[in-house]
């Protein structure tokens, strides 16, 4: 399903987990890329919004786990790819994630099925890659990321926070390197951030009003 949220930005529902497709000016930006299975499913929602995988100038990951990253190893891009430092070098094979902890040990199975990428853009807290800033939000995963756009009043979440009956709710323990960790980002993020109204997480319906507030509410 794909689903034009605002003019420019486009939820591609992928069943369970969610890409996205924006604007950024002149350039389009594919946030996430779902599971390996999911690159006949991206591919379409591309087209549905009037383009073609070609058209992408890059890729902005917020965060390392297979259905986040695992379509980029069937899509056929050829833009660069963006991802939080610490997550980067499980990505380029750098570094393995740990297995001392429970989220880390569930990457380093799933990441069987993850693409190796020869060349990943590391991004840093403060970073600007087109209009949108990037925010440092560890705790679901060590080099998570958070993207605000300057511009267009749009926040790609990533699963720092899902959504669930219209509310926001922190990356849970099951699923976190540390929800301590995951608590001290939302409220940076909603301390220091850029405002924004629309909300877009990895897991669940974006929202397209009221999304710093719903952000800020999650603390709750």
């Amino acid at each position: 399903m794909v689903e034009e949220l605002v003019a420019g930005c486009w939820w591609l529902d992928l069943g369970g987990t969610n890409a996205y497709l924006v604007e950024d000016g002149n350039d389009l930006v594919l946030v996430d890329a779902g599971l390996p299975w999911h690159a006949d499913d991206v591919r379409a929602g591309v087209a549905e919004a009037g383009y073609a995988l070609a058209d992408v100038d890059r890729i902005l990951l917020t965060h390392y786990d297979l259905d986040h990253v695992g379509g980029l190893g069937w899509l056929d891009l050829d833009a660069p790819v963006y991802a939080g430092a610490r997550d980067a070098d499980f990505l380029t094979g750098r570094r393995t994630p740990p297995l001392a902890n429970r989220k880390g040990l569930f990457q380093r199975v799933t990441g069987l099925f993850a693409p190796t990428l020869a060349d990943v853009e590391y991004v840093a807290d403060g970073d600007e890659i087109g209009s949108f800033t990037a925010y440092a939000t560890p705790g679901h995963t060590p080099g998570h990321v958070a993207y605000v756009s300057r511009d267009r009043g749009i926040a790609f979440l990533g699963d720092l926070v899902r959504e669930t009956d219209g509310r926001l709710e922190p990356s849970p323990w099951a699923l976190s390197y540390d929800t301590d960790d995951v608590r001290e980002s939302i409220d940076y993020l909603v301390r220091d951030g850029r405002a924004f109204d629309v909300a877009c997480m990895g897991h669940g319906t974006p929202l397209v009003t009221g999304g710093k507030r719903a952000l800020r509410d999650a603390l709750d």
